[in-house]
């Protein structure tokens, strides 16, 4: 650590660890891509080369604050590159496509609240959008590009929003700094929360709005706490404009704090004043999940219910609705086995963190409220890490650990803080422990086919953009334009919903599209659901043929909630995805080797409903 010591020599080994590290990354890349030997290792290598000589100086008594605050930032933006060089391009995972979508809409028409065809729902939160589109039309850049510049500012104000809110706590720099590390070790920083979504703007939102919330009840001043509280309520509503689940957990880590506060100084201003911002953005919250997104709760209502009942069918006599970890997974042991031991070291920071609390008396009624109810916050995180063990719950259960983390992150800080001030010889063992944490959260949290390139692959939500999907997507829209109603698988539906610019529907339970690609040949389609197709205005129908071929990589076709068998063998036959070809009220416009669009005769489809002859 000598080489690091000082200001200048330790910018250039940083400068050149980093380049080394990114050439790394990169290679790590190409060898997926071109599937010549397995890029684990070195992409591991390329970004530890960098992240662990960075920690190293960040957690240092002795680093001055600009360069602390330096380190952050460049720690920041480098582990922003995995994400940034996956697709530097354009979107990729399946979120991103219906994100990119909106806002090139907005950017278009001039339009918010339009509803989605991807996520229906985002549409109703259109903070991301609208920031990405006037940054796109005032500096004359892409979409992509905007959002580009939008979510490596925000991966940025995560660690700087992290590192500020433990240092009001513990009033430790060298605090601050271990607990921004601390957070960027949870399974979403690196891929999940940097991807084109509205948790990546989001997320920043909540945590400076907990700054802002600490710093109004610490604040002995009327107009410091009026100050801090309407710049609280502001970045509450931006939040709620953005996303549904961040607001709502924006909500709860308020409640604990106004809770706890009350329980330990009922009658103060502290008390009051956190009380009144709860009830405010509490408001806020419902104010626009009544009246600008009534369908959220319906949306969200599907994946709660049925992480319930997989999670009580585990604990059942014959452990239904369980599912199995890395089943099938190609993570090299290594991988595999850092993801379960990282529960266990983070159950132990967690239960030193509750030792050091009952010991601490430091700081006002605000700051030790403030600190209980983050303890609270972080020991959430590991009933959320059994729902993984559920198909419906292991999505919740991700998007959870991006927020239960920030009160292990915040707690279990000062804990390390004090190792290292006792015992200097311990830094290696905790920069060790540090890596495998990384490493196995990363593992559990993201399948190497979002993390990690390669080629077109049926059923993959980051590889459903082949050439032959892209063509027939860019056909459909020069021929016959956009915003055309189309029945399509999930896979189909990202393309020609994005890049095609069209409105697909991947069937539903109330709207069951998906029972025409499963009606055998010969056998009548439900006549309820022709009569829906043809009263909705539906004109078109994508059938990707791979469908009797394969078997998708993530094991769904249409939906999560589908009525279809997910076997080791495809659902379909041939036959059934083919019959298409001779059926009067479908008529093939478009055909590809894999791909074909039908066009529907809405006369003949008339008849075929109401039981007449075409």
């Amino acid at each position: 650590m000598t080489l690091i010591s000082g200001k200048l020599p330790g910018t250039v080994v940083l400068a050149v660890a980093g380049a080394a590290g990114t050439s790394l990354i990169v290679t790590s890349y190409r060898l997926a891509e071109w599937q010549h030997g397995s890029p684990f290792p070195l992409f591991w290598l390329g970004l530890l080369l960098f992240a662990v000589p960075a920690i190293a100086v960040a957690g240092r008594r002795d680093v001055s604050p600009s360069v602390r605050l330096g380190v952050l930032v460049g720690y920041a933006a480098f582990t922003y590159l995995p994400k940034l060089l996956r697709n530097p391009d354009g979107p990729l995972y399946h979120d991103e496509f219906a994100h990119w979508r909106q806002s090139q809409e907005i950017l278009t028409d001039g339009r918010l609240f339009e509803t989605n065809p991807i996520v229906r729902v985002i549409g109703d939160f259109p903070g991301l959008h609208a920031t990405v589109a006037s940054i796109a039309a005032l500096a004359g850049i892409s979409v992509w590009q905007a959002a580009l510049v939008v979510l490596v500012l925000a991966h940025v104000l995560v660690v700087l929003g992290v590192a500020v809110l433990a240092g009001d706590l513990w009033g430790n720099p060298r605090v601050a700094a271990v607990a921004a590390v601390i957070y960027s070790l949870n399974s979403s920083f690196l891929f999940f929360d940097t991807q084109f979504g509205y948790e990546s703007l989001a997320i920043p939102l909540l945590i400076w709005t907990l700054v802002t919330l600490l710093r109004a009840l610490r604040a002995s001043l009327r107009a410091a706490r009026l100050g801090w509280s309407a710049l609280t309520l502001l970045l509450a509503g931006a939040t709620i404009a953005t996303h549904h689940l961040t607001a709502l957990w924006l909500i709860g880590v308020m409640l604990l704090v106004s809770t706890v506060l009350s329980v330990r100084s009922f009658r103060s201003v502290a008390t009051a004043t956190a009380w009144a911002l709860t009830g405010a953005t509490a408001a806020l919250v419902a104010a626009w999940l009544i009246w600008v997104s009534p369908r959220t709760a319906g949306y969200l209502d599907p994946y709660f219910g049925q992480a319930l009942d997989q999670a009580a069918g585990m604990a059942g006599k014959h452990g239904s609705g369980s599912r199995q970890l890395f089943s099938q997974s190609i993570a090299p042991w290594w991988e595999r086995a850092a993801a379960f031991v990282a529960p266990p070291i983070a159950m132990l920071g967690m239960g030193l963190a509750v030792i050091r609390l009952w010991r601490d008396r430091s700081g006002g009624p605000v700051d030790r409220s403030a600190r209980l109810s983050l303890l609270i916050l972080g020991s959430l995180y590991f009933p959320a890490a059994l729902l993984i063990l559920t198909p419906s719950g292991a999505e919740g259960a991700r998007r959870s650990w991006a927020f239960s983390y920030l009160g292990i992150a915040l707690v279990v800080a000062p804990v390390v803080g004090a190792l290292l001030n006792r015992f200097r010889f311990i830094a290696g063992g905790l920069l060790a422990v540090t890596t495998v944490l990384l490493v196995g959260n990363v593992a559990a949290g993201m399948n190497p086919s979002y993390r990690f390139p390669g080629p077109p692959a049926f059923g993959s939500d980051t590889r459903a953009a082949s050439p032959e999907m892209l063509a027939a997507s860019a056909w459909l829209r020069r021929t016959q334009g956009r915003d055309l109603r189309i029945v399509a698988d999930r896979y189909s539906g990202l393309i020609f919903g994005s890049y095609g610019g069209q409105d697909p529907v991947t069937g539903s339970g109330t709207f069951p599209t998906y029972d025409l690609y499963l009606a055998e040949p010969g056998r009548p389609i439900s006549a309820p659901l022709l009569s829906q197709l043809q009263s909705w205005r539906f004109g078109y129908l994508v059938v990707d043929r791979r469908m009797a071929l394969e078997v998708p990589d993530i094991k769904i076709y249409f939906e999560t909630n589908e009525p279809i068998p997910h076997g080791d063998r495809p659902a379909f036959t041939l036959a059934q995805l083919t019959k298409f070809d001779s059926l009067p009220w479908t008529i093939k416009i478009y055909d590809s080797s894999d791909v074909a669009i039908y066009r529907f005769d809405f006369g003949s489809l008339r008849a075929s409903a109401s039981g007449g002859t075409p």
